[in-house]
């Protein structure tokens, strides 16, 4: 939610086919081609665990990982859920329970196992934060520019289980907005539904926000 003289205007980011026009090959790697490529899949919650489960695949026919096993749960779509990057990056979460949690995916792991694939959701999950925290640096950077603006304070609606649930995604994001677009002061308001009522949401927080200066 941007304010101005010229009113209000709420920006809906849609950059699901950013990236088709290969101005971002540089930082893909083969995985993000195997699940597709795409920009809003090298960030999105629905495709992290995919990427991970490609990259144990690659380490463990590397024979890095899992004695060299690729099991067959392994191999299955989807089997890697997000929801797994979350729990395993949990600062609480001891190497036992990374291990029960591979254990629950018919993995048989060790402790080196468990260390490596800590190492490889923590990676995976700190570019998707900082991917999205640059591309929102960059919306909100322009705006600025346009607006002829020393410094711009904007609201902006999240929403999702990553952003939410995640113990260092939403931390990571506002280090790297900060980062990069330092004269830009954004403020997260947490949406629950992803539709078009997460534009209202941010209108209306917007407008108690001047309603109480």
């Amino acid at each position: 939610m941007v304010e101005g003289d010229e009113g209000r205007m709420c920006v809906n980011t849609e950059w699901g086919g950013f990236g088709e026009n290969g101005c971002i090959d540089d930082i893909q790697t083969q995985f993000d081609r195997e699940v597709d490529e795409g920009f809003e899949k090298m960030i999105g919650g629905m495709y992290l665990g995919e990427i991970v489960r490609k990259i144990l695949i690659d380490l463990t026919r590397r024979d890095l990982l899992f004695r060299g096993e690729i099991t067959e749960k392994l191999k299955t779509s989807g089997i890697f859920e997000t929801k797994f990057l979350s729990q395993i990056e949990s600062d609480r979460l001891a190497l036992l329970q990374v291990r029960s949690i591979l254990q629950h995916l018919g993995l048989d792991s060790t402790c080196d196992d468990s260390i490596i694939v800590k190492q490889v959701c923590g990676t995976v999950s700190r570019r998707a934060a900082q991917l999205c925290g640059a591309g929102m640096a960059a919306i909100v950077e322009k705006i600025r520019e346009n607006r002829g603006l020393d410094h711009l304070d904007i609201t902006v609606g999240v929403d999702g289980t990553l952003y939410k649930l995640h113990p260092h995604f939403s931390r990571i994001l506002n280090e790297t907005v900060q980062e990069l677009a330092p004269k830009c002061d954004v403020t997260f308001v947490l949406s629950e539904d992803g539709s078009g009522k997460g534009a209202a949401l941010i209108t209306d927080v917007a407008q108690r926000r001047n309603a109480e200066m």
